[in-house]
C-alpha cells in the first residue's frame, strides 16, 4: 500500500523504534516476574525460554521495515497491544481513519468468535 504520504512513512520510521523499546521494556519486566517465581529453576528457565521464543516473532520486537509493510506493521502493533489508535496522532488523517476502520472491522470479526 503506497497510498500514504512520505510524511507518514518518515514518522513511522521515527516512532517504531520508540514503540519497540517501550514494548521490550514491558517484556523485560514480565520476564523478571517469571524469574522471580517460587518454582524450580528449570521450570522458570523453560517458561522464560518459551516466552522469549514466542515474543521475538512479534512486530513489537521485530518488524519487517519497508514502506509496503507499514500498514501491516501498524495493525500488528495495535493487535499486540504495543500501541493504541491514539498513538497514531501526527499521522495523516487518511492513515488514522484507515487504521481505525480496519481495527473496528477486525474487532467485530473476532468478537463474533468469542
Amino acid at each position: 500500500m503506497n497510498r500514504y504520504s512520505e510524511k507518514d512513512w518518515k514518522l513511522f520510521r521515527q516512532k517504531l523504534p520508540q514503540w519497540q523499546e517501550s514494548h521490550m521494556e514491558k517484556l523485560c519486566r514480565e520476564y523478571l516476574e517469571i524469574l522471580c517465581k517460587e518454582t524450580q529453576p528449570s521450570e522458570r528457565f523453560w517458561e522464560l525460554e518459551k516466552r522469549i521464543n514466542d515474543d521475538k516473532h512479534h512486530i513489537g520486537v521485530r518488524a519487517r521495515m519497508s514502506r509496503s509493510n507499514m500498514v501491516i506493521n501498524i495493525l500488528g502493533l495495535i493487535k499486540e497491544g504495543v500501541i493504541a489508535l491514539d498513538d497514531l496522532a501526527g499521522f495523516s488523517d487518511e492513515l488514522q481513519n484507515h487504521m481505525r476502520l480496519i481495527a473496528e472491522r477486525t474487532s467485530m470479526i473476532f468478537d463474533d468468535y468469542e
